[in-house]
């Protein structure tokens, strides 16, 4: 299983390049410092769930393991949504646009999470077979959650406020820690 983090890690590939205005310094140094708590959390979640599906677990303590990451996962995007609208419009161009887009896509990434928790909550562990075909179809969704999550922060990453958040100190922290692979499964059985 996999939690596609690129709204994060990617931060610090923006680039550096000229000193950008005070206020977007500022509001790019709220964001990542405030950001980091919960991009760790995904990042708990997501090494919870690749031990749990390297385990010879029992479908139940999959099921276990599954549900809890995917609640977290649930929390920390709204946190980073919450991050975002806290901090207010980014002082840029467009930035009312960029900050509802990116608290919108961050709300809709929670909400389905949410809805893989509800889904493996819901599957029969007492047959492995259709278990293991159910994680199957999670595995699928999480594939198109990667993307989605990629995409979450991508306009804040351009430009002069993208530069702002990639010399950040809590953004570049971030971007040290490696991406899990976005192929695997919630467990093999």
């Amino acid at each position: 299983m996999a939690f596609a983090l690129s709204l994060s890690l990617s931060l610090a590939a923006c680039g550096g390049g000229d000193d950008g205005s005070d206020e977007t310094e500022a509001w790019a140094r709220q964001v990542c410092n405030e950001m980091r708590p919960h991009v760790k959390r995904i990042q708990s979640a997501n090494a919870a769930i690749t031990e749990a599906s390297e385990s010879d677990a029992a479908p139940k303590e999959l099921q276990q393991a599954d549900s809890t990451a995917f609640q977290d996962v649930s929390e920390a995007y709204t946190a980073l949504a919450e991050t975002v609208q806290r901090a207010g419009d980014p002082p840029v161009e467009d930035g009312p646009r960029l900050r509802r887009n990116a608290v919108t896509e961050l709300n809709d990434i929670s909400d389905s999470y949410t809805d893989l928790k509800d889904t493996i909550d819901g599957l029969e562990t007492s047959d492995r077979a259709a278990f293991a075909e159910g994680l199957g179809g999670i595995a699928e969704r999480l594939g198109q959650l990667s993307e989605s999550s990629d995409r979450a922060l991508h306009d804040l990453q351009e430009g002069e406020l993208g530069e702002a958040m990639a010399q950040q100190p809590g953004c570049q922290s971030l971007s040290a820690t490696a991406q899990p692979d976005a192929g695997s499964s919630p467990a093999e059985e």
